[in-house]
């Protein structure tokens, strides 16, 4: 059975005391009226296994690397201070590594179509040999890059007068032009007089037997270069919106609406389709496909979202081509039908599309996932199909506005989720540039409203008292937070065109990276 079969268990305890959320650093901050440029605008945020590396992608095509830099002082230290809870006054710290264009924009003749240069999803790969590796795509190619550090090579031992040349080399032409060059009978000029008295004036004092040839070394400076080693094209009818790694480290997975594909990350020539949802006839079509994700430890597992609020976990040791599914989590109003029955009349234009699941995301341990619709996160215990473990409202107060929602078209935004390495909590965006933090521990009570600023806190919504709960002992678990009627704790209303649907937390440390339109904020507890 996949997940072991085991006991639901519920976390420690000790991740059910709210954490105290600081601001770590910002890149990229706008000044106060200061136009946003629809290229910078940061579409993509991973971190690499390790932590100590971030990535991410804008509208423009280019991807962004950054570093971290407090670790180096520990050395190898790091790991051992951190079982400790070891403190000493110092927030995680990055600086910016490098970047690198990985998209151009594109044309489809054929069907006559625009490629936006648009990194959709960055995922590292397995680090090797002091380089770094990861995949990159937009809405039709996957590319697969590396990143390492290579010496610089500088020629030496040159002893012709380089300056010189640089320097007074036009001035020298144009003067023996004017005045040096030899005029024959018809008219045409003599250039090897000209050629050879710019070249004296290199040579060094001792004339051309003197001239040492050049010779390249490599010195000690480095610089990062960026290479695309594959490219896997022509392989996507339609937009590209996941890709995963599996943890075999030698594939990998692509996701458009109505198809995900199987590649190995070593051929570009050729992928497998494992999952295809189009019928034969396009009138018949009732869902899509929204995200994909590989399970973190089975290398034969995978679980994908539906536009109708479902996600479902696949085998691919059943068949080449997964038509059904090992377990179906169903995410419809009725099936909460065992402690929520739907009240009749409730059901509206709007249901289906905010039932939409615009992300997924595996816990390390591979035995929850994550989903994000447009109201709500919902856990899932893989062992329990029936129903979510737990539902955490995270803009409630927008339900009255669904109308406007859908005319703006703001109601198809599609938020990301992250949980975190200990799996004690999980966090998803909003408008106005805020993010929801919430606890999934037994006991927990914790229900943070943060916004992307150097103040987090400034908007902070109190939550209110509740029995604890524990995801042991509770099939369906609803934690409705702190959610107002369209205004925050301070009286000020929210904004629905600044959005923060990008997020991403670090796999071991309660660290997150958020981006607000081009910024990128870091925080930390």
């Amino acid at each position: 059975m996949i997940g072991g079969g085991e006991e639901a268990t519920a976390p420690a305890a000790e991740g059910s005391q709210p954490l105290d959320w600081k601001f770590a650093q910002v890149f990229g901050e706008r000044t106060a009226g200061e136009e946003v440029q629809e290229v910078d605008i940061i579409s993509a945020i991973e971190f690499d296994r390790t932590g100590d590396h971030l990535a991410t992608g804008d509208r423009g095509g280019r991807v962004v690397l950054f570093e971290r830099t407090d670790t180096r002082d520990h050395g190898g230290q790091r790991r051992e201070l951190e079982r400790m809870d070891y403190s000493n006054g110092r927030h995680p710290e990055f600086r910016y590594k490098t970047e690198f264009q990985s998209h151009e924009p594109e044309f489809d003749y054929l069907k006559s179509l625009e490629i936006e240069e648009k990194i959709n999803k960055i995922r590292w790969c397995q680090a090797a040999n002091g380089a770094l590796f990861l995949l990159s795509t937009n809405d039709k190619t996957i590319k697969f890059w590396k990143v390492q550090e290579k010496k610089v090579k500088k020629v030496c031992d040159l002893n012709m007068d380089l300056s010189r040349a640089m320097g007074n080399g036009p001035v020298v032409s144009s003067s023996i032009s004017a005045s040096s060059r030899s005029c024959m009978a018809n008219g045409g000029c003599d250039e090897r007089s000209s050629s050879y008295s710019s070249i004296d004036t290199l040579l060094p004092s001792g004339g051309p037997s003197s001239l040492r040839l050049p010779m390249v070394v490599t010195s000690h400076e480095t610089s990062l270069v960026a290479r695309c080693r594959r490219i896997y094209a022509h392989a996507h009818d339609y937009h590209i919106n996941s890709i995963s790694n599996n943890s075999d480290g030698e594939t990998f997975i692509s996701a458009d609406d109505l198809r995900i594909n199987l590649w190995n990350l070593e051929i570009s020539s050729q992928s497998f389709n494992i999952v295809d949802v189009k019928p034969a006839n396009m009138e018949d079509l009732t869902e899509v496909i929204t995200s994909a994700e590989f399970h973190p430890t089975h290398c034969n597992t995978l679980a994908y979202s539906s536009s109708r609020g479902s996600i479902r976990l696949i085998d691919m040791r059943q068949s080449a081509l997964c038509d059904t599914h090992s377990k179906l989590f169903y995410n419809a109003f009725h099936w909460y039908r065992f402690e929520e029955p739907e009240v009749p009349g409730t059901r509206s234009f709007f249901t289906e599309i905010i039932a939409s699941i615009s992300d997924i995301k595996f816990a390390k341990d591979g035995r929850h996932i994550l989903s994000r619709d447009y109201m709500t996160l919902k856990l899932w215990d893989i062992n329990m199909d029936r129903g979510p473990v737990a539902t955490f409202q995270v803009h409630e107060y927008l339900r009255p506005k669904l109308c406007d929602l859908y005319e703006n078209d703001s109601i198809f935004d599609k938020f990301e989720c992250c949980l975190s390495g200990d799996g004690h909590r999980v966090a998803t965006g909003s408008y106005s540039n805020l993010f929801r933090v919430f606890g999934c521990s037994e006991g927990s009570t914790e229900a943070t409203t943060l916004e992307a600023s150097k103040n987090p806190m400034r908007r902070q919504v109190q939550t209110p008292t509740r029995p604890s709960k524990s995801l042991s002992t509770l099939p369906r678990v609803l934690r409705r937070g702190a959610d107002t009627s369209g205004v925050d704790a301070n009286g000020n209303a929210f904004d629905f065109t600044t959005k923060l649907l990008h997020l991403a937390w670090h796999p071991t440390e309660n660290s997150i990276a958020c981006a607000a339109s081009n910024s990128l904020y870091m925080y930390y507890a």
